[in-house]
């Protein structure tokens, strides 16, 4: 220690440095939410090829490093009125409020299921479809040009319990990066590519059933590159459904390639909506 400096000096300094600092963490945006006693829970729901994990681990803990209790479930992607029905059952299980998160396929299953549940405080849709009552996502994803998802799919036939063929969806290998993260690293698109999950070709043509964005508020993320779901058709969809919206130059899995964003987003609805 410097002998111009007295003990009773270098100690006070080094106390206020300290509860500087210790302010400064108090004040960041993080600690403000940990910090806030009662916060909803944040339900993430998937979409289509897709599991929980590989869509919201970046999300989720973001999400739980704010104090956020999260749900992320696995969508069976069998059909939109029993995947709707499956996340209905779940948010009638949280107790205290909801927000609820869809991304691309999610987001159809979030404006059915959050029909009637009076726990939903707000829908944050990340590049999603957002459909309006009696549509069907087939036709929605053709009413603006720049979807290349139709060529890229593999239809896998299987046989349902009454006898009757279903068709199973998959992304071909050697298309799923360019077509839905072309913003990801080649070695994680090619897990992506390996573990998906099946997806129910009856999921495109069920029609929606209740649209629950009528009554709820909602935000939505547009990802300026996305090559699954149009920009134009989320542009719409989120200016129809009166959402208040952020762009971002992301590919149709946003949320792996941006997490801080979209998790800005889902607290921002948290905010508006206390």
């Amino acid at each position: 220690m410097p002998a111009t400096v007295s003990r009773r000096t270098f100690v006070a300094g080094v106390s206020a440095a300290i509860a500087t600092s210790a302010m400064a963490a108090a004040a960041s945006p993080a600690a403000a939410d940990r910090n806030r006693p009662t916060k909803p829970t944040v339900v993430l729901v998937h979409g289509g090829f897709a599991d929980a994990t590989a869509s919201w681990s970046g999300v989720v803990e973001r999400l739980q490093e704010r104090g956020y209790p999260v749900i992320a479930p696995a969508t069976p992607l069998r059909s939109l009125p029993a995947d709707a029905a499956y996340i209905a059952s779940l948010l009638h299980s949280v107790n205290g409020p909801v927000i609820l998160v869809g991304h691309s396929y999610g987001g159809a299953v979030i404006t059915n299921a959050a029909a009637g549940a009076p726990n939903v405080r707000a829908l944050v849709y990340i590049a999603a479809f957002v459909p309006d009552t009696g549509e069907a996502l087939g036709e929605l994803i053709t009413r603006y040009p720049g979807s290349e998802i139709q060529a890229a799919l593999n239809p896998v036939p299987y046989p349902n319990p009454d006898g009757t063929t279903g068709t199973d969806l998959y992304l071909q290998a050697d298309k799923l990066r360019q077509v839905f993260a072309a913003d990801l690293p080649a070695s994680t698109t090619k897990i992506m590519a390996a573990t998906q999950r099946p997806f129910s070709a009856a999921c495109f043509t069920d029609l929606t059933q209740a649209a629950a964005w009528h009554t709820i508020p909602s935000w939505g993320l547009i990802a300026t590159n996305d090559k699954a779901i149009p920009p134009a058709l989320q542009r719409y969809e989120y200016q129809r459904a009166g959402s208040q919206t952020v762009e971002v130059a992301a590919s149709h899995v946003a949320m792996v390639s941006h997490p801080d964003l979209v998790t800005q987003l889902i607290v921002d609805a948290d905010r508006s909506t206390r």
